[in-house]
């Protein structure tokens, strides 16, 4: 019986202590979880929180807080590139505004204060001041509009169109330039209807972006394609040039606010930065999406995907 009681006491005097031992351990991980997380967030670094343990719960909150500070972290990083877009953006527009304003503000100096002026000459500046006039309000009507879509104020009407009827017609509207121009021009557009659901003078102002902007920047390869193909599911509309191209380092960045390429600055590219982005989120919003592929001199080209309607 004596033994007994011993083997006993023994045996609760192992398991107190292995309790003890168990809690105090328990503590200092927990204490470590939480100099580690003050840590991380003070110092905001990318790190995780890793802990060998054999406790179950602590396991599971570890998985958890882990889960948090990546979703915060992403959610950080996010709101950095926002914020490095905007002020690009606010910059470059400032760039872009000041540079017409200035030619509207000079001349319009002259006006008033150079009394010898012919009337032939007035005629001529007042027509600058127009066209920069107008230029200012179209970069302005770009930039809120594209404020529109990002905030979600503007609203698609979405119903069946016909691609192939649009794609012709937007076409034709620059056949007078390309002849200007002399660029070779490659249509591949099928004789049957293809159908996709989408608002149509946001396909118009899709197709107008990007047949524009090909114009614009293929000009030094005098050529400019549309091309439709389809699958079973989508509409392809590929639209291409053989100009200066988009190098790899751009090809991402492109269809960010207010981006422009280096050489966009200068007389013979000078963009807003606006258009492709613009382009982007109409085609997001039709729940489609656009793709760019570039080769210098070669071929470089948009492709929008948006969803088929087979009815």
């Amino acid at each position: 019986m004596f033994y007994l009681v011993v083997i006993l006491l023994a045996c609760s005097i192992c398991i107190n202590i292995f309790l003890i031992h168990r809690r105090l351990k328990h503590k200092a991980e927990v204490r470590y979880i939480e100099s580690k997380l003050k840590a991380i967030i003070d110092e905001e670094t990318s790190e995780r929180l890793l802990l060998y343990t054999d406790n179950n719960q602590i396991k599971s909150l570890l998985k958890q807080i882990n889960r948090l500070l990546e979703h915060n972290q992403k959610t950080v990083a996010d709101y950095h590139n926002v914020e490095r877009s905007i002020r690009k953006m606010l910059s470059n527009i400032s760039h872009d505004l000041k540079t017409p304003l200035t030619v509207i503000l000079g001349y319009i100096e002259i006006i008033n204060n150079d009394k010898s002026l012919s009337t032939e000459k007035m005629m001529s500046l007042l027509k600058t001041v127009n066209l920069k006039t107008l230029e200012v309000l179209e970069l302005i009507n770009r930039f809120f509009e594209l404020v529109k879509l990002e905030s979600g104020d503007k609203k698609l009407s979405f119903s069946r169109i016909d691609i192939c009827e649009i794609s012709r017609k937007i076409i034709l509207d620059y056949y007078e330039i390309l002849i200007n121009k002399e660029f070779e021009v490659s249509i591949e557009i099928p004789e049957e209807s293809l159908f996709v659901r989408g608002d149509e003078s946001a396909v118009e102002r899709v197709l107008h972006n990007l047949i524009s902007n090909a114009i614009q920047y293929g000009s030094d390869g005098k050529m400019i394609g549309l091309k439709l193909r389809k699958d079973k599911d989508n509409i392809y509309i590929e639209i291409s040039d053989r100009g200066k191209g988009i190098g790899e380092v751009h090809k991402e960045r492109v269809f960010e606010r207010m981006y422009t390429l280096e050489d966009s600055r200068n007389s013979r590219y000078q963009g807003s930065g606006l258009g492709l982005t613009i382009t982007k989120r109409l085609i997001e919003q039709m729940g489609g999406s656009i793709s760019l592929e570039s080769i210098p001199f070669k071929h470089t080209t948009f492709t929008v995907c948006l969803k088929r309607i087979n009815f």
